[in-house]
């Protein structure tokens, strides 16, 4: 046990961590939900949700900043320190992909969504709603297993990913003629490709803390 740890036992619940941990992970859940109905909205529509998830982007952003400067103020946290740099920051770069992938569908004037980019923006969702949820069990720490669970599912819509992910690109290759298509699509789909791979590092730093307070 941590020397951080057994002050854990003397100190009142954590009111500052954890409502930020929270706060992000709402907001990461937003930003999903809103590409989501991006790329199944007419291309007429999508540039209100574009805005928002810019939005909401910037405001997860500012959370990772005002965690930051809590950690350079305070001497006792929930658990340890590199670990909640390292929550804050996995959660920060799902947000960056999947606005990345959101940038990329707005700037490249992408008009035909397929079905792979609807799927791998639906899995992303999924996988963030778990992520809110790992975060909560992490508040209470009283149930490991199901946080292990949590985790488990995420790390199988990451590997779902990869599947929709590599089938696509090969479908684009094998039908697609247009250079320009090519580059567009694969530039999108990589991109929400990499936003499931951060949601298992999301996943992989939230079982890391459990398993050090097991």
């Amino acid at each position: 046990m941590t020397l951080n740890s057994i002050f854990q036992f003397f100190v009142p619940k954590d009111k500052k961590f954890f409502p930020l941990f929270e706060l992000a992970a709402a907001n990461l859940i937003i930003l999903a939900n809103t590409l989501h109905e991006a790329v199944n909205a007419p291309k007429a529509e999508r540039e209100e949700y574009f805005k928002k998830i810019e939005e909401l982007e910037a405001t997860i952003e500012e959370i990772t900043h005002k965690t930051h400067l809590e950690l350079s103020k305070n001497f006792i946290t929930p658990f340890d320190r590199e670990d909640i740099h390292a929550l804050i920051k996995s959660i920060d770069n799902v947000a960056d992909n999947m606005h990345g992938a959101a940038s990329r569908i707005r700037l490249y004037q992408v008009d035909k969504i397929t079905k792979s980019i609807r799927k791998l923006t639906e899995i992303n969702l999924e996988a963030c709603q778990l992520i809110g949820e790992g975060i909560k069990q992490l508040k209470d720490m009283n149930n490991i297993k199901m946080i292990k669970e949590t985790c488990k599912k995420i790390n199988k819509l990451e590997s779902k990913a990869d599947v929709v992910f590599d089938k696509a690109v090969a479908d684009i290759f094998e039908n697609e003629t247009d250079a320009k298509n090519i580059i567009k699509y694969k530039e999108v789909l990589s991109a929400l490709e990499m936003a499931s791979d951060k949601c298992k590092s999301v996943s992989n730093v939230m079982e890391q803390i459990s398993v050090k307070h097991s």
